[in-house]
């Protein structure tokens, strides 16, 4: 756990040692956060709730959902694949931690830093414009808490494990770009999941990627239960398993200079 604490540390010291880009997010966030919620509030014109959710309901998951881009990061993050395009995945093969459980405990550090300044400041400025919805008990708030942390595992072991196409292919944007749309679609990110038509409601769920943003939104807003943490724990393992399979896979593959 030392170690695991310690490399967390690092995840977060080097996103805290660019402020301004956090900044400048925050204010992309807000700006997204208040065109978003007024295209989603129109649905409620004609109608008072939709798939279980109010206007209340519907506008915190707005500003849940721009707290958690940052935080949870399911678009973007290149990191392993420009390890293995440049050779500098080499280093991880020698080094006495395995990069699934280092990535994932810098992944956790980095996190951290984008849910407290990045997370939390556009939630509180959408509270001072809104009324937003908030759970009533305190384990609720812990779950949220709790649920969060594994919507993180969850999109580190995705993002991993498309990354990992590097190993495979001469251009690992192309896999990147189409995961990517799916964890858009599927991840509830776009419009809540209770929009959707029950058919795809089922697809989706029936997938890891309503773990990385639907789930900790329901929670926090009544939404799920308890449960809904067992499902996200299951992802969890299988996702950060498969990953360590493809490694492997790869890593018997990979040819870098000397060998």
């Amino acid at each position: 756990m030392r170690l695991d604490w310690e490399i967390a540390k690092r995840g977060y010291r080097r996103y805290a040692a660019y402020p301004a880009a956090t900044w400048a997010g925050v204010f992309t966030n807000v700006v997204f956060g208040f065109l978003r919620g007024y295209v989603l509030l129109a649905v409620f014109d004609h109608r008072d709730v939709v798939g279980g959710y109010d206007a209340a309901d519907t506008i915190t998951y707005v500003w849940l959902g721009q707290g958690l881009i940052a935080t949870v990061y399911i678009w973007g993050w290149f990191d392993f694949a420009l390890r293995i395009r440049t050779g500098d995945v080499a280093t991880d093969l020698v080094r006495p931690v395995h990069p699934v459980r280092y990535g994932l405990a810098f992944d956790l550090g980095r996190a951290l830093y984008h849910a407290v300044f990045r997370g939390i400041p556009p939630f509180l400025l959408g509270a001072l414009v809104y009324d937003l919805t908030y759970p009533a008990e305190l384990w609720r708030w812990l779950a949220f808490v709790v649920s969060v942390a594994l919507a993180v595992a969850v999109s580190f072991g995705f993002r991993f494990l498309y990354n990992a196409a590097a190993f495979w292919t001469v251009d690992y944007r192309g896999p990147a770009m189409i995961a990517m749309i799916v964890a858009n679609l599927l991840s509830g990110f776009i419009v809540p999941l209770a929009f959707f038509p029950d058919w795809l409601k089922a697809i989706a769920n029936a997938t890891p990627f309503p773990s990385m943003v639907q789930t900790p939104i329901d929670v926090f807003v009544g939404q799920a239960d308890a449960t809904a943490l067992l499902v996200q724990l299951f992802w969890c393992v299988v996702l950060l398993a498969a990953c360590r399979a493809v490694f492997a896979a790869g890593a018997r593959k990979v040819v870098v200079q000397g060998g």
